[in-house]
């Protein structure tokens, strides 16, 4: 009896420390690296929801013009937020820019912080180095998280020691109107992190959901391919890409279609995204190169924000 005993109570002092090491974390304190449109809009969601944010960038010229596209943006919420009572909009703003401080030196913040989301650009090397390096000033209890929209999570999250520590936050563009965010589980992420995770995605106010380490996750693996293929249409001649377009808004109900959303979303992005595709399984008919594709970018046709893609623009 007495075994039994010693056994049950070492099983709950076991259970005990379990729960305790499996309590999920409160994001409270977050670094975003990357003052870019994504990275800023990470920040300003953050700051709004009541966290005490940290924009990291290279330099202070990029940080200023980011801080100046939060405070814009945020008083577009805000005049509608608070149509009819300016004063809240205004102390609404300035409540969420206090929060929002900005730093050259990611090395120097870590240290305090409960989660790092990285948005910066899409290069496996540069997000491994920057990662490897943060992983050492860093907390035992940080969660890393990238903001990739095309690169595997367990390819970045092996330039770590805290894989289990490592996720994917994939938010859409434009942060602050988009209610989604992708979060990504590796192999190796804890329940304790892809939980700590949910709960903070939440507290946005947005609307997670969860997909695995698979290319493209959720939405770009169906997206692009959607994409490709009407370019694909149009290149057989097939039908014009006028009325490919049309046929997407009137017969689908989509809001733009896919030619439109190429231009929109920049043809080098998708460039970059479909080439990572094919280097990683090049048999997947999918993930076949686009020559018009390749042709535009070439000739830095980028859509809108070079003033001509698959159309022009004035």
């Amino acid at each position: 009896m007495a075994f039994v005993t010693r056994q049950f109570v070492r099983s709950v002092s076991s259970s005990s420390t379990a729960s305790a090491s499996a309590k999920k974390i409160i994001v409270k304190h977050v670094t975003v690296i990357g003052g870019g449109l994504m990275g800023a809009g990470i920040a300003q969601v953050a700051g709004a929801a009541g966290h005490t944010v940290v924009l990291v960038d290279q330099t202070e010229d990029i940080l200023a013009k980011s801080k100046k596209g939060i405070e814009e943006s945020l008083r577009k919420v805000a005049k509608k937020k608070f149509a009819e009572n300016p004063k809240a909009g205004d102390e609404f703003v300035e409540k969420t820019l206090s929060s929002i401080s900005t730093s050259t030196d990611a090395a120097s913040v870590v240290h305090s912080t409960d989660l790092v989301v990285e948005a910066i650009v899409e290069n496996l090397k540069v997000k491994n180095e920057l990662f490897k390096r943060l992983d050492k000033f860093a907390s035992e209890h940080t969660i890393f998280a990238s903001n990739t929209s095309s690169l595997q999570i367990t390819n970045i999250a092996n330039a770590t020691m805290r894989q289990d520590r490592f996720a994917g936050l994939h938010f859409f563009n434009p942060v602050p109107l988009m209610k989604l965010v992708e979060v990504i589980k590796t192999p190796m992420t804890s329940q304790k992190t892809y939980e700590s995770l949910i709960d903070f995605t939440r507290a946005l106010g947005k609307h997670p959901v969860s997909c695995k380490d698979t290319p493209g996750f959720i939405v770009n693996r169906l997206l692009v391919p959607y994409l490709m293929e009407a370019v694909r249409l149009y290149e057989r001649g097939d039908a014009s890409k006028e009325d490919i377009d049309t046929a997407m808004k009137l017969g689908a109900g989509y809001p733009m279609g896919p030619f439109e959303l190429l231009d929109y979303v920049g043809l080098d992005t998708t460039k970059f995204i479909m080439d990572g595709w094919y280097e990683m399984d090049a048999k997947n008919p999918l993930f076949q190169p686009i020559p018009s594709l390749n042709k535009l970018v070439a000739e830095n046709k980028l859509g809108k924000k070079t003033g001509e893609g698959y159309y022009k623009y004035k």
